[in-house]
């Protein structure tokens, strides 16, 4: 899935192959199996082109680990502690981002420069949204109807 974000366009199995040759030996068919799996499980969409498909990423990288941080914050038979403790291990330069990403969602209200709720600068950032989870299926380079 990181080389489909990391282009931004439909790509081929053989594409990912060649890119990850750069860096260690792999087979074809390791590559096309793991595409078509990540079709199968609904992260990337695919289409024909000749003889091959071209694979397109269903969602982007961000909105994928925002569903995976919903999904684990929404199992926690108590959210506010999940929270506080998840909050507990990011870095300053994190709780920086937070801050920042709570800025962009929060209404701004008259008086409050830095959004949220007036005189409560420890306000909690609002409910993770469930943005579509991008599916994780292997990719297929073979002929289309040939089974595979």
């Amino acid at each position: 899935m990181t080389r489909v974000w990391q282009w931004n366009r439909p790509v081929t199995v053989r594409e990912v192959l060649e890119d990850l040759q750069q860096e260690r030996s792999i087979a074809y068919t390791t590559v096309m199996t793991v595409m078509d799996n990540l079709h199968q499980k609904g992260w990337v969409r695919r289409e024909v082109d000749g003889r091959a498909y071209r694979y397109t990423a269903v969602s982007t990288r961000a909105a994928y680990s925002a569903a995976l941080m919903n999904e684990a914050w929404s199992r926690s038979d108590n959210p506010a502690a999940a929270l506080v403790a998840f909050f507990g291990m990011m870095s300053p330069e994190q709780r920086e981002a937070l801050q920042d990403a709570v800025r962009m969602v929060s209404p701004n209200p008259a008086g409050n420069p830095a959004g949220g709720p007036v005189g409560n600068p420890a306000a909690s950032p609002p409910e993770p949204t469930a943005e579509a989870a991008e599916g994780a299926d292997p990719a297929d380079d073979t002929e289309p109807g040939s089974g595979r």
